[in-house]
């Protein structure tokens, strides 16, 4: 059978990152271990988690005509991701600033670049693609407004969509039914969820804003499943040893809509998705780090 592509709306960056003993507090200035310039960016990051997992998969976004934008575009290609629909615009690429602690914790500054440019217009050029996809991913590092055209055209194409609302903003209650799949992170959960503290009061409320279902990120704690008019579970996390946590949420997300798109039910895909996210932190670096499918295949094979 061959499967429709998975379709990433999303930003291309590239990272700058600092590693140091602790992200420092304000004011503090430290002293770091290390230094790397990695290709990221959250669509970027899981465009290539879905390539790397097997599946076809293309992104739609650009990059700048500064001395990142090709090095981007070649790492998404080197990794089987189509760029056919990343075009290159004058001014700097996106970058992201990043200080990544001993313990695996990091804190990330985004500068938009070329992605600040991607609009509505540039998404309808590309409608046949988006049309054509067996389900989008998008987040919140393009303009709003693209973001939200970017669901409507899902929504009038019947394509299944998957936001990741990060960075966390407000969004306009007109595009939660538009949702699909909805995976935010505990601290991104409690903006859109009244800031309700426990996952089961998350999801009951996201739920009632119209998505079709959610998926809460609690890291350590595992996943919290939950479909709306339908049955919600923990699915646990698996251990490791964490070194750099920096996008474990994507490597989720890709491989989360792979196994949804494979045909497997939601809380065996966030088990997938989970095996992807836990070998992934064992690794320096956002794309870098994301795991090949008979890897994961076999970590799983290991775990049953």
């Amino acid at each position: 059978m061959t499967l429709k592509p998975i379709v990433v709306i999303g930003s291309i960056n590239m990272d700058l990152v600092a590693l140091t003993p602790q992200i420092p507090l304000a004011g503090q200035t430290l002293i770091g271990t290390g230094f790397a310039t990695t290709p990221g960016g959250k669509g970027a990051n899981q465009a290539v988690a879905v390539a790397r997992l097997g599946a076809p998969v293309y992104i739609v976004g650009m990059v700048g005509e500064d001395v990142f934008g090709q090095a981007l575009v070649d790492s998404l290609q080197e990794a089987g991701v189509a760029t056919d629909s990343v075009s290159r615009v004058d001014g700097p690429s996106g970058i992201a600033s990043i200080a990544v602690a001993t313990r695996g914790e990091n804190s990330i500054i985004v500068v938009p670049g070329a992605n600040g440019r991607v609009t509505p217009d540039y998404l309808d050029r590309h409608e046949a693609l988006i049309a054509s996809a067996g389900m989008v991913l998008c987040q919140l590092e393009l303009p709003m407004g693209t973001a939200q055209h970017a669901l409507a055209l899902c929504a009038r194409s019947g394509v299944p969509v998957m936001l990741d609302p990060a960075p966390a903003a407000p969004l306009p209650d007109s595009i939660w039914p538009q949702i699909t799949w909805f995976t935010p992170n505990e601290t991104e959960a409690a903006l859109y969820a009244d800031g309700a503290l426990s996952a089961e009061e998350s999801a009951r409320l996201l739920l009632a804003r119209g998505v079709s279902g959610v998926v809460l990120k609690r890291g350590a704690e595992g996943s919290y499943v939950a479909v709306r008019g339908g049955a919600a579970h923990w699915v646990p996390a698996f251990n490791a040893q964490a070194i750099d946590t920096v996008g474990a949420g994507d490597c989720f997300n890709g491989a989360f809509a792979v196994a949804l798109t494979e045909g497997l039910d939601p809380w065996a895909a966030a088990r997938f998705a989970s095996a992807a996210a836990a070998i992934s932190v064992t690794r320096r670096g956002a794309q870098a780090s994301m795991p090949t499918r008979t890897e994961v295949d076999q970590f799983l094979a290991q775990r049953l």
